[in-house]
């Protein structure tokens, strides 16, 4: 009886070190593969180069807030508008 039980937790113990194992080498080969992989791990990208700060537009069609600088605009009658995406942009009618 304690020779099976025996048995048993030692199985139990080879294949969770296998696995551990194959998961190691399956990761070591996907960001091998991977082109977007980071050169080391925990390095992290660098910050978009749009400014944090600037002046913010309401977006008449939807109400969002959007930066002035990366917003999508649209001038009628000399009037300009900032939209969030080109879809608001485009469904604007004034």
């Amino acid at each position: 009886m304690i020779r099976a039980v025996l048995y048993i937790f030692i199985s139990l113990l080879l294949i969770t070190f296998v696995r551990m194992v194959m998961g190691m080498i399956l990761r070591t080969m996907k960001e091998m593969m991977s082109p977007a992989a980071a050169p080391h791990p925990g390095v992290r990208d660098q910050p978009p180069n749009t400014p944090i700060s600037g002046e913010l537009k309401r977006d008449p069609v939807c109400g969002t807030f959007v930066p002035v600088n990366t917003s999508f605009r649209k001038t009628i009658n000399g009037e300009s508008f900032c939209f969030c995406s080109a879809d608001c942009r485009d469904k604007y009618a004034r």
